[in-house]
């Protein structure tokens, strides 16, 4: 185990987080960059590609945000006919969102580059690193906003 309370093993810890999180999302924020697009957008993505005709609300929950800020990046993801947002037949208040071709093409970009990423890294650390990596992954999700997406986790369905 790994002496937190030493400054030098707390730093390394988090660079190396850091450092993997920004190779994990370098090639993808490219992508988006080219059509002036963002990490949030990317979220947004992620999301509605799980749970396809997601409400605007569960989405909410799972970003953890306000609808003040979803508003704008939605929005453009909208505009750019790469997210659609339909009515629900059982209540016309209710917004669901799904992608277009265009989107489902982009979010698929964007996921291969990622899992190109995990395969070489999980080929290299091992099966037991792998484990490892997602208990600490999973321990550190058991956060308000995990809690948020527990909370909407009976409302979705999965496909």
């Amino acid at each position: 185990m790994h002496d937190l309370k030493k400054s030098n093993v707390q730093r390394h810890i988090m660079e190396s987080f850091f450092l993997g999180y920004q190779a994990f999302t370098a090639k993808p924020d490219e992508i988006l960059a080219r059509r002036g697009l963002s990490r949030v957008h990317h979220r947004i993505l992620f999301f509605i590609a799980s749970y396809p005709d997601l409400s605007v609300k569960e989405l909410l929950g799972y970003l953890g945000v306000s609808k003040q800020a979803l508003n704008t990046p939605l929005r453009q993801l909208i505009e750019m006919n790469l997210v659609e947002s339909r009515t629900a037949e059982e209540d016309k208040r209710k917004r669901m969102l799904r992608f277009t071709t265009q989107g489902a093409k982009l979010e698929q970009a964007l996921r291969r580059e990622q899992l190109r990423l995990l395969e070489r890294a999980f080929q290299h650390a091992g099966e037991e690193a792998v484990a490892g990596w997602l208990a600490v992954n999973q321990a550190l999700a058991s956060s308000p906003i995990q809690t948020a997406i527990d909370t909407a986790a009976p409302f979705i369905q999965s496909d």
